[in-house]
């Protein structure tokens, strides 16, 4: 028998790797013989590049970047072990989670910390960038971000203009980099939004409320948006606007693509690519997922359904163990889980819940496996 295990974190409790150690020692207390390949997931948010840093065999590096009102701070990022591929988490450069609440105002703040840390992997020789662009404090479309690559906007007057959103407006020409040829680095941004760049489901109108910006502000940053994206279809002759994702992260979406040549990427797909998840399907019998709470929200999520959609391709049944199971079996079946089952066997608070997770993952998973060996 072969089994493959591909869970999310439980929050609080365990990380996606934890999680399948858990069910590994639940499986061979059945069993020892059984063949168990862990491929622990993210749903392409929190966590995902952490993971993606595990696969790789890589490590954190730091160094120190502006944040998004240009101030010097410490920010990680990762290598993998045959330093090869880079991986950066936009947010810990251009996050939102860096300013006080007072702080926050999309006028102001700019990508440019982004760009110092793609521009220092690039010049330390990777081949590939994977770029996690959740959690921004930015609407500047990524013009901070290219400004730190050496791209400069300017006005009317030829004068080179602050790359923050406030001045979006202002841009009426954008001159690339005098020595940066197109890049021979592949680059994929992990984006798991849609939005086009302005308009009312644009990035200021749909997020920038959220990083401080009032119906003035919005107004303002909606129409820098457009007139970022008119200039650089009249110097380049690329439209990239209503693309779905470059309303991600305040424009950077747009500005990765733009300025990067990137390609964006739903995260889930470029976990499950990363881990060559359909390569390792192979002769498996039983996939097991799971994560702290199975509710509506899970059913809707792109984590399970990636999941669900390559297990049914490959007509392999999927089972899920979680902490909270709240929705009915019939609902599990829509989307093509055999089999759901939660943690708890006895009413604890919340506490005592999040320490149980280990052990009540190994149990649970013993359970179902065990009632499969003996069919």
């Amino acid at each position: 028998m072969k089994i493959l295990l591909a869970p999310d974190k439980f929050r609080g409790s365990l990380d996606a790797p934890q999680v399948c150690e858990a069910m590994t020692e639940g499986i061979h207390m059945v069993s020892s013989e059984i063949e168990v390949v862990s491929l622990p997931m993210a749903d392409g948010g929190e966590g995902t590049l952490d993971l993606l840093l595990w696969y790789s065999g890589g490590k954190k590096q730091m160094t120190k970047v502006q944040d998004p009102l240009g101030r010097e701070i410490d920010a990680e990022y990762g290598l993998s072990a045959d330093g090869k591929t880079a991986f950066i988490e936009m947010a810990m450069a251009s996050g939102l989670r860096l300013l006080k609440l007072e702080e926050r105002n999309p006028l102001k703040t700019s990508t440019f910390g982004t760009g110092e840390l793609i521009k220092l992997v690039s010049e330390s020789g990777v081949e590939n960038i994977i770029l996690g662009i959740g959690g921004s404090a930015t609407t500047d479309a990524g013009i901070g971000m290219a400004a730190a690559l050496g791209w400069q906007f300017l006005d009317e007057n030829g004068k080179e203009l602050s790359p923050i959103g406030e001045n979006l407006i202002k841009v009426k020409k954008i001159q690339s980099p005098v020595s940066n040829p197109q890049s021979p680095i592949s680059i994929n941004v992990a984006c798991d939004v849609t939005n086009p760049l302005f308009g009312e489901n644009g990035a200021a109108y749909v997020y920038g409320p959220q990083k401080g910006a009032d119906k003035q502000a919005l107004e303002q940053l909606d129409k820098g948006l457009q007139n970022i994206a008119n200039v650089f279809k009249q110097d380049f002759g690329k439209d990239y606007a209503q693309i779905a994702g470059t309303g991600a992260a305040g424009g950077l979406g747009f500005g990765t693509m733009a300025f990067l040549n990137a390609e964006l990427k739903e995260g889930v797909k470029l976990l499950l690519d990363f881990c060559d998840f359909d390569k390792n399907l192979k002769e498996v019998n039983l996939i097991i997922t799971g994560e702290g709470k199975i509710d509506n929200q899970t059913l809707q999520g792109k984590l399970i359904k990636g999941i669900t959609d390559r297990a049914t391709h490959a007509k392999i049944p999927i089972a899920a163990i979680c902490g909270t199971l709240d929705v009915s079996p019939q609902e599990l079946q829509e989307i093509g889980i055999k089999y759901a089952t939660s943690i708890l066997n006895r009413p604890m608070n919340l506490e005592d819940a999040l320490k149980f997770g280990y052990e009540g993952v190994r149990n649970a998973t013993f359970y179902l496996v065990n009632l499969l060996h003996k069919l």
